[in-house]
């Protein structure tokens, strides 16, 4: 994958040692920031099969939060490779021609199996409304990221702006992840994650309007 300055989202974790650490060992093995972007989508895959497999009624109440704690750890994992590719590409040198791709299309697939997965996690539990609110979920997190490209489109720095951007989006899952995990201790099942999925659906809701209003009052600032 390829970034440029203003195209690449502001993280704190980026000057972290550890964080350059791994990046440099990457890009020492010959690692790729593209097969890096990929990994972001196998974990993804694992986080869908943990969720699909946590709502199986024959798990044990540990062996369901071993999973769902699983399906965090897959989401953070993600994460990972979405910071490890970018350092590699940019730090390192190594981003290609087709690096614009990578930094895009993986997300978007990421983003949906995750969301996607929860929803049938809380509708398999019985929540007739999970799995519509995971799609939702899923569009919306499509959704703010197409009013971000919009923009560079356009001419205009990319906006990272929140309440529910990528990161966001992935910590209130994990989150809702890991309160899942020990719900049946208070005789919840599935409630966090219809919660957790509200949460996301309105933050993420949120983020689109308020991208799409900055990205109209640039666009009126610029033809005044």
């Amino acid at each position: 994958m390829t970034e440029t300055p203003e195209n690449r989202r502001p993280l704190k974790s980026r000057g972290t040692g550890w964080a350059q650490g791994l990046a440099a060992g990457l890009a020492r093995a010959g690692a790729s920031p593209d097969m890096i972007s990929a990994g972001s989508i196998i974990f993804a895959l694992l986080g869908l099969l943990a969720f699909l497999t946590a709502a199986a009624g024959d798990q044990t109440p540990f062996h369901r939060g071993a999973l769902l704690i699983g399906a965090g750890v897959c989401i953070q994992l993600r994460l990972l490779c979405n910071l490890l590719d970018g350092m590699v590409a940019v730090e390192h040198g190594k981003g290609g021609p087709s690096g614009p791709i990578w930094n895009e299309l993986p997300d978007r697939i990421a983003d949906a199996l995750f969301l996607v997965g929860a929803g049938y996690f809380a509708g398999l539990a019985g929540f007739s409304l999970g799995a519509p609110l995971g799609w939702a979920a899923a569009v919306l997190a499509v959704l703010t990221a197409y009013v971000r490209e919009l923009g560079r489109g356009l001419g205009f720095p990319a906006d990272f702006s929140g309440p529910m951007a990528k990161p966001h989006r992935m910590a209130a899952l994990t989150a809702t992840c890991a309160l899942a995990a020990f719900e049946p201790l208070w005789g919840w099942n599935g409630q966090s994650v219809v919660l957790g999925l509200l949460v996301i659906v309105a933050g993420a809701a949120w983020t689109a309007a308020r991208r799409t209003r900055t990205l109209a009052g640039r666009l009126a600032a610029r033809d005044a």
